[in-house]
């Protein structure tokens, strides 16, 4: 009789303390299932790496990806569904916030059923939520009423962020394929590539306090789920990067009328100088913030960051001088649009910057 074969994806950074004791957790399973335990690791520096190795000569059912060059929870995730050989593949954190106890009960729901994916729910009724902060569970309630609004076929759900699901990937590979690894949420963009045809079902979650470490989340993860939604919204015809873009622009263009005004209204500078200091500024305050989140996955630091400025301003020039003629132009016309002007530079400016940027500054096609 074939025994399943089940494979267990844990996506990890810095997670050293935490590894023994969710394999000892997860061991036991390996009686009633053909095991394969698969750490996706980014590059660890506190030795977790080091950590799975030593197991993984114990215990051959581990295995160890290590990344160099390439990081992210959507893309570890979606590199570990794809080398996995399971007939079911797991997904869970290893920060012990996910019980492993949970495996055995999920993967033998989503065995005696004839769903495709299978979630376990932090907001399910019967859950149990101990580790999270009550902002945080106020911030994931809202972020799961946005998520819920954004994909109508799947409006039954309650837990659209969670990372604990097991699915069978015959049914799921053709979306996994699909997803955009620059995206956080990786569940949130499975569910909303397959438009409805996976055939999902939840069970509760005992959502537990982290084992050991530091939280993954801050603001870049805050802005990536808002920028999965929004790209849902616009039904995926906008690239992801271009509307992270379009949002960074518009606090450069806050940026710009505030040095417009320095310039113009407090030092005296004529339109066509208050209006280059101002180009330059919001040049500057956009190539910092998209390096932390559009392009943090190519995120510069150090000596490369400051390199990367100049050459983002050299790049861009173009489009800044653009901006600057076409907005004194429109000035010298209309005299009392000033307003106007400025923000049909900018236009012009917005295109050849995300064009040009995207792909000599940051390297991204």
């Amino acid at each position: 009789m074939h025994q399943t074969r089940l494979s267990i994806v844990l996506p990890t950074f810095n997670e050293c303390a935490n590894i023994e004791p969710i394999v000892s957790q997860l061991l036991p399973l390996g009686q009633d299932y053909s095991l394969e335990i698969l750490f996706i690791d980014d590059d660890s520096a506190d030795g977790t790496a080091e950590a799975i190795l030593r197991l993984s000569h114990q215990y051959p059912c581990i295995r160890l990806i290590r990344r160099v060059g390439r990081f992210g929870l959507s893309s570890a995730i979606k590199e570990g569904i794809l080398d996995a050989t399971g007939d079911l593949i797991m997904v869970m954190d290893c920060d012990g916030q996910h019980d492993p106890s949970a495996v055995a009960r999920t993967v033998a729901t989503l065995l005696a059923s004839d769903l495709d994916l299978l979630i376990g729910s932090r907001f399910h009724p019967d859950a149990e939520i101990l580790g999270l902060s009550p902002a945080r569970q106020r911030n994931s309630n809202l972020a799961n009423a946005l998520a819920r609004f954004s994909l109508p076929r799947y409006r039954q759900l309650t837990d659209y962020m969670s990372g604990f699901f097991a699915l069978r990937p015959e049914r799921a590979m053709a979306y996994v394929r699909q997803i955009d690894v620059s995206g956080f949420k990786f569940l949130y963009e499975l569910l909303a590539l397959s438009h409805g045809q996976l055939r999902v079902g939840e069970i509760p979650l005992a959502f537990q306090p982290r084992i050991s470490g530091e939280s993954k989340l801050n603001l870049a993860v805050v802005w990536d789920l808002g920028i999965s939604i929004l790209h849902t919204l616009l039904l995926r015809s906008v690239p992801r990067r271009a509307i992270s873009f379009a949002l960074v622009g518009a606090t450069g263009i806050m940026t710009h009328l505030m040095l417009y005004g320095l310039g113009h209204r407090l030092l005296g500078f004529t339109f066509e100088q208050a209006q280059s200091m101002a180009v330059v500024g919001a040049a500057t305050s956009n190539f910092l913030i998209n390096n932390s989140l559009t392009f943090r996955a190519q995120q510069l630091r150090g000596a490369p960051l400051f390199f990367g400025l100049i050459r983002f301003l050299l790049v861009t020039s173009l489009g800044m001088m653009a901006n600057v003629g076409i907005s004194s132009a429109f000035y010298r016309s209309f005299r009392s649009e000033a307003l106007l002007a400025m923000f049909a530079g900018i236009a012009v400016d917005f295109v050849w910057k995300y064009a040009a940027s995207s792909r000599f500054v940051w390297n991204t096609p």
